[in-house]
């Protein structure tokens, strides 16, 4: 084995083993699972690098301040498997090493996403010598016989080698980084699944289709039979339940059976690999999945990914993974956010649609479900150019709406990990022109929520609206915006029917301090009846403090 490639541990005295303080890792405080990261809960403000700019250091050199100018505090960057191991058992870690120099240059923590076996179902991150040689690394393949671009989940080969390259990736950053600790976390693999067809045709996988599901699987939904998710329990019991038989005997003659077994045997070698870093240095890991567009049959969709419906074989089938996680492009933030928020599998969304639509959906994530972090994709775009979804950039290619939201919750992050522990947090979003109004529950009050008039007199009744709730006292919120809109307050627990706003104060979030803005009353705050959120309050570090009554 030969090594290419080496960073200095800063501040270790011999040696770079984990720093005394502890790796960074998941703890359960009161009400949240929370990352811990220098023995302090951390609050991941995050964005994803288009997948190539990760393989040039002078690529990434403008990027780097770029990030910080969003007020980013992590950036998710990937790591390639046919960078790191060109050749068989020579080991490349110049990238690696550049990675950690910039984000460390630009005081910025990383996300290391692991390319390795496959990306987005592919396998074109997989080394040439990985590639060239069907033989000893066998693809998956079509009902017809042919080869995708796609190594086997069934391949023990593949799966070692992978795991091998893995391990030694998760060695360097330990003996690199085990002091400074930069990097925070590892995502193993990205998006796995197959398509066009919803499993693999493969010799081996037509055996282990035909052949009994596993009894470990098995064992594993009936433990938790009460809790399965509600699609894979009504398949199960369809079939009646059966505690033994074949793929098709135990969940149905379905396209949702494909999915499952193919769930099973991605997780199963994905574990492999997650333990094998792991021993090497133990950080968090996870991985993520391409979600379903409406009416998507398995095979349309990565089929074998961990989507909500086989969540439960993934957790069974990969131990070793701290949490799964929800790639959100899609309408519906909602409902893909609440159904990745388990009390097994903390909230963290490592892809997602940027621009004002994302600013709303970070603050509805860390409120609603208490999540570790929030990450657009593209997130080091040009100016002029989208991230995948089309969202726009500003000048010199910053998401100003994810920046500015970031700055605000960034000044604001101990109280919200202290709220969430708390159980005292909340969040809200408006969803598309169908959603007319949203309403929340903060504490003994309802916040009810519509769209307002943007600085040119107009409602979008398209427009992504959303709004964190911080409760400070028993009738006491403080309260950050994305967007124009109309807070109003009602309550249904006993006592007077009516609310009142006592006060609106604004606070002008600065670092490590509030400075109080103007008192709202009057027109500004419709003689006392609404709160109104403004599209411009973020750029300018403005949330509101607002104190209710009840009377009669």
């Amino acid at each position: 084995m030969s090594v290419t490639g080496v960073v200095a541990c800063l501040g270790a005295a011999a040696g770079c083993a984990a720093a005394p303080g502890g790796l960074p890792h998941l703890e359960r405080r009161g009400a949240a699972t929370q990352l811990i990261v220098d023995n302090k809960p951390f609050l991941l403000l995050g964005g994803e690098t288009h997948n190539s700019s990760f393989s040039s250091a002078d690529y990434m050199r403008p990027i780097w301040p770029r990030l910080t100018a969003m007020n980013l505090n992590t950036a998710l960057v990937p790591v390639a498997w046919e960078h790191l191991e060109p050749e068989e058992g020579r080991y490349d870690f110049t990238i690696v090493d550049d990675l950690i120099k910039g984000a460390r240059a630009n005081r910025l923590r990383l996300v290391l996403l692991w390319f390795g076996s496959w990306k987005n179902t592919y396998s074109s991150y997989a080394p040439a010598w990985v590639k060239r040689d069907g033989a000893r690394f066998p693809r998956v393949e079509t009902s017809d016989g042919r080869g995708t671009e796609r190594l086997s989940p069934f391949s023990p080969a593949v799966r070692d080698a992978d795991a091998r390259a893995f391990a030694q990736l998760m060695r360097h950053v330990r003996a690199v980084d085990g002091q400074q600790q930069t990097v925070l976390m590892v995502q193993v693999e990205n998006e796995v699944g197959v398509i066009p067809q919803s499993r693999d045709h493969s010799a081996v996988a037509e055996a282990a289709f035909a052949g009994p599901v596993p009894d470990l699987l098995l064992r594993a939904l009936a433990e938790r039979r009460s809790q399965l998710n509600p699609e894979l329990r009504a398949a199960w019991e369809a079939a009646g339940g059966k505690t033994e038989g074949t793929w098709q005997q135990v969940f149905g003659d379905r396209a949702l059976t494909d999915h499952l077994f193919m769930s099973w045997y991605y997780a199963r070698f994905v574990d492999r690999v997650t333990a094998a870093g792991k021993a090497e240095y133990a950080l968090p890991m996870f991985t993520n999945a391409a979600l379903i567009r409406p009416n998507y049959e398995p095979g349309q969709y990565n089929s074998g990914g961990p989507l909500p419906q086989s969540m439960d074989l993934w957790k069974a089938g990969a131990p070793s993974l701290d949490f799964v996680s929800p790639d959100i492009y899609f309408d519906g933030f909602v409902s893909w956010a609440e159904a990745y928020t388990r009390p097994d599998n903390p909230l963290f969304i490592p892809e997602a649609r940027g621009g004002k639509g994302g600013a709303a959906n970070a603050l509805y994530a860390f409120g609603a479900q208490k999540a570790l972090g929030f990450s657009p994709f593209g997130i080091d775009g040009v100016a002029g150019e989208g991230d995948r979804e089309g969202n726009g950039r500003g000048d010199g290619g910053l998401d100003d709406a994810i920046g500015n939201v970031y700055g605000q919750l960034s000044k604001l992050a101990p109280l919200i990990l202290e709220k969430q522990a708390a159980g005292a947090i909340r969040g809200v979003v408006m969803e598309g022109e169908p959603q007319r109004a949203a309403r929340v529950r903060i504490g003994d009050y309802i916040a009810n929520m519509t769209r307002a008039p943007s600085a040119d007199g107009n409602v979008d009744p398209a427009s992504r609206v959303g709004a964190l709730f911080l409760q400070t006292g028993p009738d006491e919120y403080l309260i950050v915006g994305s967007g124009d809109s109309v807070l109003t307050f009602t309550s249904d627990r006993p006592g007077p029917p009516m609310v009142g706003i006592e006060s609106i104060d604004e606070q002008v979030l600065q670092a490590g301090d509030q400075i109080a803005g103007r008192r709202l009353n009057g027109d500004e705050n419709g003689q006392g009846q609404v709160l109104r959120l403004q599209s411009g309050d973020a750029a300018k570090g403005i949330a509101y403090r607002v104190r209710l009554y009840r009377y009669k």
